[in-house]
């Protein structure tokens, strides 16, 4: 009897994706680019696999590609490699089936804690025997069909307020709010990626979502009179989803950014006139060009390439967590579970988070609403004269006085608080060039133009704005209380500072 060859699947010559992209199979490396995502299979990374069992698993992740998401693909492609790494090492051969044995040998090798890599892998060895391919064995099936895996625990660090990958505090937020308003300020960082960190922080959107966004999704109703509001189409860019501009959420931005995500995108639209047919199509955030880019999406950054510039530039920012006493860690995740974690907060409930963060349902919101308040319930003397070293606060330099000031020629320059202090002599001095519209002095000292003078009456100050905050959390409400908590640091370091100079000049003068 001549000996049948087991049947893998045949490779056709060029496989498109659900997604729109194109490839040949055939090649050692899968090089894909859909319009927001791309993936790199790198098949050479494998370890030695049988020719037969290759070839099924070849034909497997085609129909993956054909009917299923590419960061799904992805993430089988790179979970199957674990798996074949572990067997492959166990056995000392190359891998030309999986057994039954191997899958028990590596649920205990992976443990408990890390079970959901077979839980993930296990779905694509079953998609694998129903193509009726080979190299998944008959009781390796059965036990696929029995075993009841336990899923990737999600969650965790939004619950918990993990302080290095769960939610930012209401301080972390605006330390970081702060110092990308300064590096903009002082030119540090780029209109583009501006409105990109904002749009973040203040929508809580998807990488992916950004990434599809073009110029014409930036809305502007002028109204009769003479108002204007500004809103943007948010595409959904589902993550199984084929079309990332299949549906669309109106998301209103507030004047102050609606006014600055329309001025940029009018610059974009000027920046593609002639380059594309239609300006209005060019991405709002535009990367450089690549071949064989799905049609409608020239220029398009992908979800990693997005996600990787917002990275980059608040991690340059370089702003201290209080919690920590080192740099806040950086992840658009982060941005995300805190729009979530804020709006829970503030009392809202499942279905409007879910609304907020465009989940389809509200299966994966229950966490917000359940998580650990960010605001500090006290913050008395000693709390904040601890905490202040570790939040650094404040942004200014400390100066002897008024002698010393970088306008000290200008009398407009000095900062006086008759409703803290209750005369009109001035306490400190301004740094800046131009109109001011916050509050003197309680802004003034997270400000990088705020000079306060040594002598200054800064205990003052710490006091009015502790008693306003305990006055507050009393009579109203804890996010109100807690709005100048950022600032009660930033005195409390001032103070601080204020201490050690004068130890120090104490000290030179003997």
């Amino acid at each position: 009897m001549p000996v049948v060859a087991p049947y893998v699947g045949t490779l056709p010559a060029i496989v498109n994706t659900r997604g729109g992209a194109v490839f040949d199979p055939h090649q050692d490396e899968w090089d894909i680019r859909e319009p927001t995502f791309s993936a790199k299979l790198q098949f050479e990374t494998l370890p030695e696999l049988g020719n037969h069992f290759e070839a099924a698993f070849r034909s497997t992740l085609v129909w993956y590609a054909q009917n299923e998401s590419l960061p799904h693909l992805r993430n089988l492609f790179y979970r199957a490699r674990h798996l074949f790494e572990f067997v492959s090492d166990r056995s000392k051969t190359q891998v030309s089936e999986i057994t039954s044995v191997d899958l028990l040998n590596y649920k205990s090798h992976v443990g408990p804690d890390r079970e959901w890599y077979l839980g993930t892998v296990s779905g694509f060895l079953k998609r694998w025997r129903r193509l009726g391919y080979a190299g998944i064995t008959e009781d390796a099936g059965v036990l696929l069909n029995q075993l009841r895996l336990k899923g990737n625990v999600k969650g965790v660090s939004t619950a918990t307020m993990d302080p290095y990958d769960g939610p930012f505090t209401a301080l972390e937020l605006e330390a970081l709010q702060m110092a990308l308003n300064s590096g903009y300020a002082q030119h540090e960082v780029s209109l583009a990626d501006y409105v990109l960190c904002w749009l973040l922080m203040m929508l809580g959107q998807r990488p992916t979502q950004y990434a599809a966004l073009k110029v014409r999704d930036v809305v502007i109703v002028h109204e009769k009179g003479g108002s204007s509001t500004y809103s943007i189409r948010m595409p959904r860019a589902k993550g199984r989803d084929s079309d990332a501009r299949g549906e669309f959420k109106d998301r209103v931005l507030t004047p102050e950014i609606g006014t600055l995500v329309a001025r940029y995108a009018a610059e974009v639209k000027k920046r593609f006139t002639g380059l594309l047919d239609d300006p209005l199509d060019a991405p709002l955030f535009p990367g450089e060009q690549v071949d064989a880019a799905i049609a409608g999406y020239a220029f398009h950054q992908t979800s990693a390439q997005i996600g990787n510039k917002i990275n980059a530039v608040m991690r340059r920012l370089e702003v201290i967590s209080e919690r920590t006493g080192d740099f806040i860690h950086i992840g658009p995740k982060r941005f995300r579970s805190t729009v979530g974690t804020r709006a829970a907060e503030e009392g809202h409930g499942e279905l409007v988070i879910a609304e907020l963060l465009d989940h389809s349902d509200t299966q994966n919101v229950g966490v917000y609403v359940n998580s650990t308040p960010a605001i500090v319930e006290r913050i008395d003397r000693a709390v904040a004269m601890q905490l202040a070293p570790l939040a650094q606060a404040f942004a200014g330099k400390l100066i002897d006085g008024p002698s010393e000031a970088s306008r000290r020629a200008d009398p407009t320059s000095q900062i006086r608080a008759p409703g803290i202090t209750g005369d009109f002599a001035a306490i400190s001095s301004c740094g800046k060039h131009g109109f001011c519209g916050f509050l003197k002095p309680i802004a003034c000292y997270t400000c990088n133009s705020f000079e306060p003078w040594m002598d200054g009456p800064h205990e003052l100050v710490l006091d009015h704005l502790i008693a306003e905050r305990e006055r507050l959390m009393v009579t109203g409400d804890a996010r109100i209380a807690s709005i100048n908590d950022r600032a009660i640091l930033a005195v409390a370091e001032v103070i601080q500072l204020c201490e050690t100079a004068r130890y120090e000049r104490s000290a030179a003068h003997g």
